[in-house]
């Protein structure tokens, strides 16, 4: 849960620039009037476009603005857990070499462990990643040196690559991209053509939340091009890789508030997602990017939420059915954009339904996003309380 809430972030942050709130509307292209609402925690939450436009004018990245990503929070320094973690990813120069892997060691053991570490991050479990994270990372890094070298490389690729997104959760998004870049390396040495392009997918998203827009919107495109040209969109795996890599870039194409084109990619995600299903299956669903028809609606309905369509987003969420394969993490943005939508609309009731269902399915993931407790003081500032509101409001710690 955020520690902070965003209008005394963004008060601190503008004062720290010596900027006005009218020269911060100059700047970021906001209202003064929006601006104003939020420092006066009249409103406590705002739509993905005008947290970058202000992240933009304050010369502050996205991360910054909100405080704590959706995660546990560390604070200023480290915990030993998380001290543990970065380890794992920057060994210490001159450390101790590595040796093969011993004769009790078994690869498909090792893959296991890494599933499950991606299982439980979904599940927002990111204690129980963090603690067993450094021994996998050192176990896959001893697997290279083994008779399997190329699958070892696989195996630590995705390893490190879960702990970028780990890091990403902290907060810590330069960490995350020097995990990711190595993931990348790694993967280069593996003979699975899918695992590159699926952690470039991973560095768009790490681009996304430090600003960096465009940069993630072209390698996301070119990641998902390379999928397309090298053939591998004929097999279930290599099409969820591909819809993952082009979800990401109309996410960033909206975010840079290109709408159109938005909507267009995810026009062509959408009827390619079809084929999913009809395709020959491959590795461990756990260990491949989520793409199915879905979550392609569950992208839209943010897309329409973010850009003020809120009526569009309860539309295409209405009698939705997910898949057994959705992960909770997927659950938790759709019931967090439908609450919004309500919100929007002044259908306090019907956020509050929304987000009692968030609570029922991911109590977890609802206590670490940022996103729920505005939407809680939101609706918590409002004169009349709707019914409901009030465990909710006890649950994330907001209120009397």
């Amino acid at each position: 849960m955020a520690t902070d809430d965003l209008g005394r972030t963004l008060r601190r942050l503008r004062r720290l620039a010596s900027l006005t709130q009218e020269d911060l509307a100059e700047r970021s292209g906001v209202s003064v009037d929006v601006i104003r609402q939020l420092e006066q925690r009249r409103k406590h939450s705002a739509r993905l476009p005008t947290l970058h436009a202000l992240a933009n004018g304050l010369g502050v990245e996205l991360t910054t603005l909100l405080g704590d990503p959706p995660a546990v929070s560390t604070g200023e320094n480290d915990g030993p857990r998380f001290v543990a973690v970065r380890r794992a990813i920057m060994p210490a120069l001159w450390g101790a070499q590595l040796a093969p892997p011993g004769p009790d060691f078994s690869l498909a053991t090792l893959r296991e462990r890494i599933a499950d570490g991606w299982t439980q991050y979904h599940a927002a479990e990111f204690d129980t990643v963090m603690k067993a994270l450094p021994d996998v990372i050192s176990e896959a890094r001893a697997a290279t040196l083994g008779d399997d070298e190329a699958d070892g490389f696989a195996a630590l690729g995705k390893a490190l690559q879960l702990a970028g997104h780990v890091a990403v959760r902290m907060g810590k998004t330069d960490l995350a991209l020097i995990s990711l870049e190595r993931a990348i390396e790694a993967a280069g040495h593996s003979s699975d053509p899918l695992l590159r392009p699926m952690i470039v997918n991973s560095v768009a998203w790490a681009y996304q939340r430090q600003g960096r827009l465009d940069d993630a919107l072209s390698i996301a495109l070119h990641a998902a091009d390379d999928v397309q040209r090298g053939g591998h969109t004929d097999t279930a795996d290599g099409l969820k890789v591909w819809g993952a890599l082009t979800m990401s870039a109309a996410t960033s194409a909206a975010r840079g508030n290109d709408y159109t084109r938005a909507a267009e990619l995810m026009a062509g995600a959408e009827v390619e997602a079809a084929r999913v299903a009809k395709l020959p299956q491959g590795s461990d669903s756990r260990m491949v990017s989520v793409f199915s028809p879905s979550s392609v609606r569950i992208e839209r309905v943010r897309l329409a939420v973010q850009y003020g369509h809120p009526e569009d987003a309860l539309a295409l969420a209405k009698g939705m059915r997910l898949s057994k394969d959705t992960p909770p993490s997927w659950r938790t943005w759709l019931l967090l954009d439908v609450a919004r939508a309500h919100t929007d609309l002044g259908d306090a009731a019907g956020a509050v339904k929304a987000l009692e269902a968030l609570r029922r399915v991911a109590p977890t993931w609802m206590q670490h996003h940022t996103l729920a407790v505005a939407i809680v003081r939101d609706l918590w500032a409002l004169p009349n309380h709707p019914a409901g509101l009030r465990p909710l409001a006890e649950f994330l710690g907001v209120g009397d």
